[in-house]
C-alpha cells in the first residue's frame, strides 16, 4: 500500500486542480467588477492616530507589538515587519547591523540570503525576532529540487520562516501543475515552518496574480508575497488587496518592494497585509521616509 500524502498536498487530479483554478479566477473576476479597490486611507489621513489601527489589529491583523523604541504609533507597525537585507554585497557587518536594528525596535523577523541564516540565528537567539531565509532567490526559475534542498539547509541553519520564488516562467506559461509541485516540495521540505511565495506581481496579469494565489493556497503555503524588491516593481495597495480577496482570511499576504515610510505600510496593512518586507524597517517605524534596493 503507498504512503498516505502529506496532508497539505492535493489529491485533485490535474484536470480537477486547472478546473478549480478556473472556477476561482472567473469568481474573482466577477467580484472584481462588483466592487472597487479599497481606498486608500493613509493618503486621506485616516491612520494619523492608532485608534484606527487597533481596529485594523482587532479585525484580524498579525504580528503587531510595542517592543523598540519608535514613537507611539508607529512602533506598533514593528512587529508587521520583515526587516530584510537581501542584497548580493551585503557583508557580514552589514548583516550585524540589521540583527541589532531588529532587537531594538522589535521587528517580527530578519529575512536574509541563506548565506546568512546560520550567523543571524545565532545572533538573534533568545529574543522574539524571527530568521526568514528567501530560497530561489530572486528568479525562481532553478530546478525544484535545488529550491527544496537549500530550504532543508536553511531550517537545519536555524531559519523559522521560508520565502520562495514561484516560477514565474511556468506559471505564466499555465503549467499549472509544475508550479503546484514546486510549492508542494519547498513546503515539504520546510517540514512544518511557513512558506511564503513571492509572485513577483510587476510580471504578472491580472489573471496569473490570481492563479498563482490560489495555487499557492492549495499546495500548502501559509503566505503570499507581492514581490521580490529586484523585479523592476514592488507592493501596490490594488495587488495586496486583489491577493486577500483570493486566499480569504486564512492566509497572510505579505506586501514587499516599495514600502519605504510609515504611510507606505498602512496603507498596506489596511488593503489586506498582515506582514511587510522592507529594507528602509527603521524609517518606517520611526516616522522617516527612505529610498534604497533591498
Amino acid at each position: 500500500m503507498s504512503p498516505a500524502p502529506p496532508s497539505h498536498v492535493s489529491t485533485l487530479s490535474p484536470d480537477a486542480l486547472e478546473a478549480l483554478v478556473e472556477r476561482v479566477v472567473s469568481r474573482i473576476q466577477h467580484q472584481a467588477q462588483l466592487e472597487a479597490v479599497p481606498p486608500d486611507p493613509v493618503l486621506r489621513g485616516t491612520w494619523q492616530d492608532t485608534t484606527a489601527l487597533r481596529r485594523l489589529v482587532d479585525a484580524g491583523a498579525t504580528r503587531v507589538g510595542t517592543d523598540g523604541d519608535a514613537p507611539d504609533g508607529s512602533r506598533q507597525l514593528a512587529r508587521y515587519i520583515d526587516h530584510t537585507l537581501l542584497k548580493p554585497t551585503a557583508t557580514r557587518a552589514d548583516i550585524v547591523k540589521v540583527c541589532e536594528e531588529a532587537r531594538r525596535y522589535g521587528f517580527a523577523s530578519v529575512c536574509i540570503n541563506s548565506t546568512w541564516v546560520g550567523l543571524v540565528a545565532r545572533l538573534l537567539d533568545g529574543s522574539r525576532v524571527m530568521t526568514v531565509c528567501v530560497v530561489g532567490f530572486p528568479l525562481g526559475a532553478m530546478v525544484t529540487v535545488a529550491k527544496a534542498a537549500e530550504t532543508r539547509q536553511a531550517i537545519a541553519d536555524g531559519a523559522q520562516e521560508i520565502d520562495m520564488v514561484i516560477n514565474i516562467g511556468a506559471l505564466k506559461g499555465g503549467d499549472h501543475d509544475r508550479v503546484f509541485d514546486d510549492i508542494s516540495a519547498v513546503v515539504d521540505a520546510a517540514a512544518g515552518r511557513p512558506v511564503k511565495v513571492i509572485l513577483e506581481t510587476s510580471m504578472l496579469s491580472r489573471d496569473e496574480k490570481i492563479v498563482g494565489c490560489a495555487v499557492s493556497k492549495a499546495a500548502g503555503a501559509q503566505f503570499v508575497k507581492t514581490s521580490t524588491g529586484f523585479g523592476g516593481g514592488g507592493a501596490t495597495v490594488q495587488d495586496v488587496a486583489l491577493m486577500r480577496a483570493v486566499v480569504g482570511p486564512q492566509m497572510g499576504v505579505k506586501a514587499s518592494g516599495g514600502v519605504h515610510s510609515s504611510a507606505d505600510a498602512r496603507a498596506m496593512i489596511a488593503a489586506g497585509a498582515t506582514r511587510i518586507g522592507a529594507s528602509a524597517s527603521v524609517a518606517i517605524v520611526t516616522g522617516g521616509s527612505a529610498k534604497g534596493a533591498y
